[in-house]
């Protein structure tokens, strides 16, 4: 289970919003609806997952019921607070999604669609363990209306699986991706670098693997300590090492070298696709601070500068729905100086960058030793953009603060 919730201002029991709040119909919209259910806790994860033991009070069977109820809420306190938008991108986040019966996912789909209307060409995306997939619940899912699977290979060297608690055999993917194509699926496979014993020989025989997939999108996440995890008590007792951040470093540059040669181009730092077409569209909302309604136990939403997050466990969760109360269990408004932090934060992660002009003026006569130390791009910055070169990608955060501080 993750850590303890933000700290925030009481959240109103109706879950409407506050009446000065002004909702921009021309931002787009979208939803994220939170499975928070897992077969075994993997030891790096602090995400708000739950094994059959710890549920206690919440039934997994009668989760997508509980879940639409939250949906029906969430219609009505928008329509108050001004016009429907439909939903641009939908996201099945866990957790694993596809623990669930395709047809409860199919069923939360189809509600979110009834409710807030999807946009033409609209992203619907599900995560999925590579063992949970079968050509009959991808088939269901594309009936329904999903049109990428997300499929968390993490790494395809067993000893690199078994440190990271994956129960997924390496072939189980190749399986997985293959269904996902025959139901006209666009694919994503996530890896993870920097497991206790991985070498930089096993980290380029995992991009070998996925790239032999021929996916539509990587995704290359650095494996850090979360705090209250299994792995993060490993360390403290010194049973496995802290991962090194010069092989992590190498590892990423090696990720960036073998996917851009295969015509993958980096669109944000941990992300790669082959076109801009199959960029997640999803992620990029939040990245760009788009609105989104995020359902489930744990999971948090932004509207119009306004966020809020729901209470944890699926019990409690339930338990408020089936009261009639919202599930948000605190919420706050960020002042100018965190939503410019949270902004430059963001928006210098990805491609496109973050412009020079929507910094504060004191922070801009700083691009120009960023460019000198290698870490921004001299030809964006001409054309009035922060974006990060390959060194600045492997040093974002001391880019950030400097400007920020």
């Amino acid at each position: 289970m993750a850590g303890p919730l933000p700290l925030g201002d009481p959240a109103p029991a109706d879950g409407s919003l506050p009446s000065d709040l002004s909702v921009d119909p021309a931002v787009p919209f979208s939803a994220y609806l939170h499975v928070p259910f897992c077969r075994v806790r993997c030891g790096y994860c602090d995400f708000n997952t739950y094994t059959s033991g710890e549920l206690r009070g919440a039934k997994q069977e009668d989760y997508a019921s509980t879940l639409i109820t939250e949906i029906d809420l969430a219609a009505r306190v928008l329509a108050d607070a001004g016009r429907l938008r439909p939903m641009d991108t939908v996201f099945f986040g866990g957790g694993t999604p596809t623990l669930l019966p395709a047809g409860d996912l199919a069923r939360m789909l189809d509600a979110a669609t009834d409710a807030f209307g999807l946009a033409d060409g609209a992203e619907v995306t599900v995560e999925a363990n590579p063992d949970t997939v079968t050509p009959e619940v991808v088939r269901t899912l594309a009936d329904a209306g999903v049109t990428r699977l997300s499929i968390g290979m993490q790494s395809a060297v067993p000893h690199v699986l078994a440190a990271l608690d994956r129960t997924h055999r390496p072939e189980n993917v190749t399986t997985a991706v293959a269904a996902a194509k025959d139901a006209g699926l666009a694919v994503s496979v996530d890896l993870i670098y920097g497991a206790p014993g991985e070498t930089l020989a096993d980290w380029e025989s995992s991009l070998d693997a996925a790239l032999a997939l021929e996916s539509d999108h990587i995704s290359a996440y650095a494996l850090i300590i979360e705090d209250g995890t299994k792995l993060a008590r490993q360390i403290r007792r010194g049973e496995v090492p802290m991962p090194d951040d010069d092989l992590q470093a190498d590892m990423y540059e090696l990720a960036d070298a073998r996917l851009g040669a295969a015509g993958f181009e980096w669109y944000e730092i941990s992300n790669w696709a082959r076109s801009e077409g199959e960029r997640s569209r999803h992620n990029l909302a939040y990245w760009r601070g788009h609105d989104w309604w995020g359902f489930g136990p744990g999971a948090h939403s932004h509207v119009a500068g306004l966020r809020w997050w729901n209470v944890k466990h699926p019990a409690a969760y339930a338990q408020r729905l089936a009261a009639g109360e919202s599930p948000a269990a605190g919420t706050e408004r960020p002042d100018l100086e965190s939503a410019t932090l949270e902004r430059v934060l963001l928006l210098s992660r990805i491609r496109e960058g973050i412009a020079v002009a929507d910094l504060a003026p004191a922070k801009r006569t700083r691009v120009a030793g960023l460019i000198a130390d290698g870490l921004v791009d001299p030809a964006a910055a001409v054309r009035g953009r922060v974006q990060l070169t390959l060194r600045g990608r492997l040093l974002a955060d001391a880019v950030v603060r400097e400007l920020t501080d």
